[in-house]
């Protein structure tokens, strides 16, 4: 073969190269305009929800159920006493909060004991889910409704198990103990379990960033915009995540995950499915996809719901090397659930999770990270050699740049119209600022962090790559 044929397959490579990363940015594009359509009908025709938390209150007061808050914590002395405080000050006629120290290195438990007086009781486990030792369980002396279990490290997967095993609840709510959910988020989560005939197995929330916040005594005060931009980037993306895709997924019942930060689950199915698996990082996506599977198996009517006025304020990371270890573990972990559940991707048996769900997260999370980030060297060098016409490379750039700001406003407008968590028009000036300049630098990151995530998963690594916490305002 010579040189100029060399050449000529070279170029040919390149171009169906760049044809194929423009083509997978463009699938993931229309999905998110689709959502996009679809959460704006969800928040428009639906009647729109109680406000007024007497007004839940007087409503659900008879028929909510008895809920376990569990709260998985490690190393968390930061913040610890405020967000138990918080789930404490949760308004709800019938709760208790478990948190589990999984093993922490730091103060937490120290803490815990201190600030809230606790004891050792003799407490029975009703199921054994967890891997690792149970060291001790402790009642609080000045909070009844307060449970602390000590256990070996096993990481989180197996603290909320083992908070799983020590409740006595049909309803359990899996919290970050980082996290604050607002006072009246335990309520709006448990409404739709209200008026269920049992087929409700779980309820998400939003999660929302808690940087630049005042929380003061475990409750926010007020709703600010993070000072680093790292962090305001990250706003802007959680809003899409929760007010477009979630919303839109769990209208037509095939929401696949729940975030770790905040869930309501049924506590019967997630005994029957073994509870929370110890052997991925990505164990709030497993768990949620393991439903779906044991459920479509056994032709049991289930539904998964998304109530998007749930709003839990969580601690986003503010600087390269945090985000990356999130961003790496994120990855990582849905890498392990397709292949644990890759049985399911297109088979008919599973509905559309398997044949629309699980093939969207394979073009998101296999072949969408590398394509977009090999888009952006290979689509620009074409057109610089001749190969690819002027006009697909403006397309290609339109679809990562502009389209991508046109979904995030279009995400603010959701929010403005529909919850007003933004506290004033500066402030949503300072986060539409920020869903313009994240395509220069954070958007590109973001992918090499993802296939760090891939190397991890590769590699079949099992570490924790922890985030570094600052604690609340």
């Amino acid at each position: 073969m010579t040189a100029d044929e060399w050449l000529g397959l070279a170029a040919t490579g390149i171009l169906w190269l760049a044809w194929g990363c423009f083509l997978i940015v463009l699938i993931r594009n229309l999905v998110s305009v689709i959502q996009l359509a679809v959460a704006g009908w969800v928040f428009w025709s639906r009647p729109r929800p109680t406000s007024k938390l007497i007004d839940l209150w007087s409503r659900g007061v008879d028929l909510a159920l008895p809920i376990s808050v569990i709260a998985p914590a490690y190393n968390e002395e930061l913040s610890i006493t405020q967000s138990v405080r918080a789930l404490l000050a949760l308004e709800y006629p019938e709760h208790e909060v478990i948190v589990v120290n999984d093993g922490s290195g730091d103060q937490t438990l120290k803490q815990l004991i201190q600030d809230f007086e606790l004891i050792p009781v003799d407490r029975p486990q009703i199921a054994q889910l967890q891997k690792t030792k149970i060291l001790g369980v402790y009642r609080s002396q000045t909070h009844r409704n307060l449970i602390v279990v000590d256990k070996e490290n096993g990481r989180k997967a197996d603290a909320v198990n083992a908070g799983i095993g020590f409740a006595q609840t049909p309803l359990v709510c899996v919290i970050d103990a980082d996290s604050i959910i607002e006072t009246d988020g335990l309520l709006r989560a448990a409404e739709p379990f209200m008026m269920d005939e049992g087929k409700l197995m779980a309820v998400g929330g939003a999660i929302r960033v808690v940087n630049g916040c005042e929380v003061r005594g475990g409750s926010l005060q007020r709703i600010g915009i993070p000072r680093e931009w790292l962090a305001r980037f990250q706003v802007v993306e959680y809003l899409r995540a929760f007010l477009t895709a979630r919303v839109a997924n769990a209208e037509f019942n095939a929401l696949l995950l729940i975030s770790g930060a905040f869930g309501l689950f049924r506590r019967s199915i997630l005994v029957e499915i073994g509870g929370y698996r110890h052997d991925t990082v990505g164990e709030d996506l497993e768990v949620v996809l393991r439903i779906h599977r044991h459920c479509r198996e056994r032709g049991i009517p289930y539904h998964i719901g998304f109530v998007p006025e749930i709003v839990c304020w969580t601690e986003a990371p503010i600087s390269l090397v945090g985000l990356r270890n999130q961003r790496a573990r994120w990855q990582q972990g849905a890498l392990e659930t397709l292949q644990a559940h890759k049985r399911m991707i297109f088979n008919p048996r599973y509905g559309k999770i398997g044949m629309l769900m699980l093939p969207q997260l394979v073009i998101e999370d296999v072949i969408g990270p590398p394509a977009e980030l090999i888009g952006y060297l290979v689509i620009p060098a074409a057109w610089a050699l001749g190969i690819l016409s002027p006009e697909l490379a403006l397309a290609f750039l339109a679809l990562t740049f502009v389209f991508g700001t046109a979904l995030s406003f279009g995400t603010l407008a959701l929010e403005e119209a529909q919850l007003k968590r933004t506290s004033s028009a500066r402030d949503l000036f300072k986060i539409a600022l920020a869903a313009i300049i994240e395509n220069f630098g954070y958007r590109q990151a973001n992918l090499v962090f993802r296939l760090s995530g891939v190397a991890r998963f590769l590699r079949k690594e099992t570490g924790w790559s922890a985030v570094p916490r600052i604690g609340f305002n």
